[in-house]
């Protein structure tokens, strides 16, 4: 079962309709336990291949026991345990080959459940956990079939405010109609607009590696670039819209992780849009402990900002390593790290030479913020690149172009990206001052309907006349 297929979108219907068929919290548990474990079944694996992750998940509710009766000393070493396991269990390529299982086993959702894993034993060790979790509630929390796959990471504390409540959060007609609006967005997402970035991507990887001419290689690198940030947002953001408006059909609330990131005028500001849920986690658990670890340390204010600098490459590199076990992900990490840490440090300086008031005004003006948007954007569709490349095609795409050639090609990803999305700023307000006195026209409930019903309909034609499997999600490989 595809994870952004028709038949994902039935099954998770199915799951809403059984839920609500009762609004006490044990029925609801109950059905999301069931539904969770059906979801793992779907997924055709042998019982076998489920045995380490369900080691890890026993291991880790072991070290939530021993926190929670009051063996502090175990947090250090629980963590550590849980993040050798999770890299053990993930094969990264720098720990030896003849030290991993021998039989195939199931990885898939391990990532998410590591971060919630973490995110408990964390909570627990520092004591800012309000009641203690059992076996039941830690099972729920962790294989929750709408977050397993790719998240969003929730809070332990928000999932079960909406779970565990007596009185279930409301569903009535309007908040149905916005979520089944949701699920068509998130579904046309996927299979139309993903897809058919994915067939112009991978046609423009093809043209990279075959002897063009150099304007035609030139162009075909161009498209690369520049097609496939685009292709991993409409992807993954198109399965978290769908998991999203089923969870909250299901009475559960889970956080957003995408807020228009190609309107970030800063990477700063692009990870504040970007994958939300992730930004947050490594922020509260990595960032924040880290830079109060240094400050307690270092006692010089003035060196204060340098710290937060060296703090963000140090987070960001981590969240680069996250994504993959080989060592393309190392240089991704090198990428992330450095886009952060520079843009830190660049806006440190320059208020540091202009004065806080006049680096306020010059944040506020639109032609720095227009090149701000293109040169984020630029660096982000580098990073881009040894997301989803390995190192042979990174190579052929590298290979035959000069110093010059790519100077031409980033200058002109950086000019378009700062022209195209600044466009695209000016339409997005046009079309929003178009009001009535119930509103902005795009945002009426008549056009929704309208254009979420066409959505829907070319999204189902296209997919039955193409009969190919939905595309699968990008960040599952996570």
């Amino acid at each position: 079962m595809g994870t952004g297929s028709i038949q994902f979108v039935a099954f998770g219907v199915a799951v809403v309709l059984i839920s609500n068929l009762s609004q006490s919290r044990t029925w609801r548990s109950a059905v999301l336990f069931v539904a969770s474990i059906a979801f793992l079944c779907l997924m055709g694996q042998h019982p076998s291949a489920f045995l380490p992750l369900a080691g890890f998940l026993t291991i880790g509710f072991v070290a939530l026991l021993l926190l929670q009766r009051g063996w502090s000393r175990a947090m250090v070493w629980s963590i550590l345990a849980v993040i050798i396991l999770y890299v053990w269990l993930k094969k990264y390529t720098f720990l030896p080959e003849e030290s991993f299982l021998r039989f195939p086993y199931f990885t898939l959702g391990l990532s998410y459940i590591f971060f919630r894993v973490l995110h408990l034993l964390i909570e627990a060790g520092d004591r800012t956990m309000e009641r203690n979790i059992g076996v039941g509630e830690y099972l729920l929390y962790t294989l929750n079939f709408t977050t397993f796959i790719s998240g969003p990471i929730q809070r332990y504390d928000e999932f079960a405010r909406d779970q565990f409540s007596p009185e279930p959060l409301p569903l009535g007609p309007r908040v149905i109609g916005l979520q089944l609006e949701r699920i068509v967005l998130g579904f046309f997402k996927i299979n139309v607009l993903g897809a058919v970035l994915y067939s112009l991507e991978q046609d423009a990887l093809v043209q990279t590696a075959q002897p063009l001419p150099l304007t035609l290689k030139l162009f075909a690198v161009f498209r690369l670039i520049i097609i496939s940030p685009f292709f991993v947002y409409a992807n993954f953001s198109g399965y978290i819209d769908i998991v999203i408006a089923l969870a909250r059909l299901m009475r559960l609330r889970l956080p957003e992780n995408f807020d228009r990131p190609f309107s970030a005028t800063s990477f700063l500001d692009f990870w504040n849009r970007w994958h939300i849920t992730l930004s947050n986690w490594v922020k509260n658990y990595v960032y924040n402990p880290l830079l109060m670890a240094l400050m307690r340390r270092i006692s010089s204010t003035a060196l204060e900002p340098f710290l937060a600098v060296f703090c963000f490459f140090v987070t960001f590199f981590l969240v680069g390593v996250w994504h993959g076990r080989s060592s393309e992900f190392l240089f991704f990490g090198v990428l992330l790290g450095l886009g952060i840490s520079i843009n830190k440090l660049w806006q440190v300086l320059l208020a540091r030479a202009m004065g806080g008031k006049n680096y306020k005004s010059l944040a506020r003006n639109s032609a720095y913020r227009a090149f701000g948007r293109g040169l984020t954007f630029t660096w982000f569709a580098l990073t881009n690149i040894w997301f989803w490349l390995d190192w042979k095609q990174i190579d052929s795409v590298f290979a035959d172009l000069g110093f010059v050639q790519w100077v031409i090609v980033w200058s002109a990803v950086c000019l378009g990206a700062t022209v195209a999305l600044e466009g695209w700023e000016h339409l997005r307000r046009a079309v929003l001052a178009i009001k009535t006195s119930d509103g902005p026209v795009l945002t009426s409930r008549y056009v929704r309907v309208v254009y979420s019903s066409a959505l829907g309909l070319l999204a189902i034609a296209i997919t039955v006349l193409l009969n190919q499997p939905a595309p699968e999600i990008i960040y599952k490989a996570f």
